[in-house]
């Protein structure tokens, strides 16, 4: 599974392991040069999975915990609740105390952050491993006695937290709605993708104490999540730290998996926003593709690259180079866990209307569909795939990401191995499978955002899309409560 992009945004330092003899728990030997990532994985009686990994080439412990509930977890019309979590397992639980936990990793310089996407949460920190131990003890504390914490005061004053970051990152940014109109075309209503991992101001507004309490309980059990501890460690130390600390905390209800539900798109539908921030019109395509772990979703990410990615690509040449109608395209497959999406997406130069486009990305097609693929432009993407995926594992930390990820998702950190294996498995005549199956001539969204009071750049036939704009009223929100 390839981690979402947040999580690529942060720094990248240590080891790759290549080749090694395998410790007892881990996953079965291979031979010699293949990918193997050294680790031992036990499960504690209340569900919680642990996976130890040893780096000691610096003295630093990387944790990672990942919950299995992201926004496609949520209910319609309470969404948000995970993002919501994450802000609110960072404020307070009932040991560690308010402002606590900030305060004691940066007091032993440490890093620390977390992230939601549709399908998860992660927290995780970077610190001396002379303070893993504390580290171990407030996770532990936030995972099984947070709830006691948050009062209604707290709620409230998080909502205010919470609209003001959906405020900055989406209502009042370039294309900020962009990702708002394309889930609510592609998703049908009920649909775990349908709605914002950030949510809904409504939804964040109506929420109650009631609903926190609902959801933290459903879905923040040691049973529905994996902890990965990695670095400079002494397994069986480790082990002992993370019974006294994790082992006392009860299971929650047993979590059903979650089936794919890819989406369906009978017809293509074209949609336009008047962007108000926006200065270049842009025009986005995006067809239905497979979920995570899907054999056909190596083969698109190939595809897309191809398309896009360097002078040769048959975008580059006809829109960029040729009719000059854009600085760069940009093209990339998204399999997530129960649907994936292929998105191609060029932000055109200024007032060039979205028809030209348009017209450009079809003869790209076509000329890509004469050309056929040289084998220098495979060996090229092949190349870039491995050194991504190589990328992914290069530090102690985005190993923890990986380990963590590919236990939840696939079941073992093991899967790892064969993700390698599938990506260079992929063939030319893989790739052309895959575009005649998902994208030649198929139905998809198609959506057009020009600057305000530009509406003609808009793709011909596009519908207005709905966009909910709050509006800006001064002195409209309460000031804060106090919470004690």
């Amino acid at each position: 599974m390839k981690l979402p992009k947040l999580l690529f945004l942060l720094l990248v330092g240590l080891t790759i392991f290549v080749g090694y003899s395998c410790q007892p728990g881990s996953g079965s030997g291979t031979a010699a040069n293949e990918l193997k990532i050294d680790y031992e994985k036990y499960t504690l009686d209340n569900g919680l999975d642990v996976i130890l990994h040893k780096d000691d080439s610096d003295p630093i412990v990387a944790v990672a915990i990942l919950f299995h509930v992201g926004s496609n977890r949520e209910k319609p019309g309470r969404t948000g609740f995970a993002h919501f979590f994450e802000h609110m397992l960072f404020q307070n639980s009932e040991n560690v105390g308010k402002g606590n936990f900030f305060k004691i990793i940066e007091d032993n310089g440490g890093d620390f952050n977390g992230g939601t996407w549709q399908d998860g949460t992660i927290y995780f920190e970077v610190i001396p491993k002379d303070a893993l131990e504390k580290i171990l003890w407030m996770e532990s504390d936030r995972m099984g006695f947070m709830i006691n914490t948050v009062t209604d005061p707290v709620l409230q004053n998080e909502k205010q937290v919470v609209k003001n970051e959906k405020r900055q990152r989406v209502d009042n940014q370039p294309y900020g709605h962009t990702n708002y109109v394309i889930d609510k075309a592609l998703y049908p209503e009920g649909h775990p993708y349908n709605w914002q991992v950030i949510g809904s101001l409504e939804d964040l507004e109506a929420a109650t104490i009631e609903d926190v309490k609902e959801f933290y309980e459903k879905w923040y059990g040691p049973n529905n999540a994996t902890m990965v501890i990695a670095g400079d460690i002494d397994f069986e130390e480790v082990k002992g730290m993370v019974d006294k600390y994790f082992a006392e905390i009860p299971a929650k209800e047993e979590v059903e998996l979650i089936e794919a539900q890819p989406a369906v798109v009978a017809e293509t539908t074209k949609l336009m926003h008047e962007d108000n921030f926006a200065q270049l019109p842009e025009l986005s395509m995006i067809w239905p593709t497979v979920e995570d772990g899907h054999p056909d979703a190596y083969a698109l990410s190939y595809l897309a690259e191809l398309l896009y990615d360097g002078k040769r690509a048959p975008f580059y040449k006809e829109v960029v180079e040729k009719q000059k109608l854009a600085p760069s395209t940009s093209a990339y497959n998204s399999s997530m866990e129960i649907a994936g999406d292929f998105t191609l997406r060029i932000r055109a130069n200024a007032d060039v209307d979205l028809d030209t486009v348009l017209a450009a990305v079809q003869t790209s097609f076509a000329n890509f569909e004469t050309n056929g693929i040289d084998d220098k432009d495979m060996e090229r993407i092949k190349n870039a795939q491995e050194k991504d995926f190589y990328s992914g594992i290069s530090s102690l930390l985005f190993k923890s990401f990986q380990m963590v990820q590919y236990n939840e998702f696939r079941g073992s950190p093991d899967k790892l191995e064969d993700e390698i294996k599938a990506i260079l498995a992929v063939t030319k005549d893989d790739v052309m499978r895959v575009y005649n199956a998902y994208i030649k001539d198929k139905p998809h969204i198609m959506t057009s955002f020009v600057p305000k009071g530009k509406p003609e750049l808009a793709v011909e036939g596009s519908a207005i899309a709905n966009v909910v704009e709050e509006p800006i009223v001064v002195g409209a929100e309460a000031p804060p409560l106090p919470e004690n």
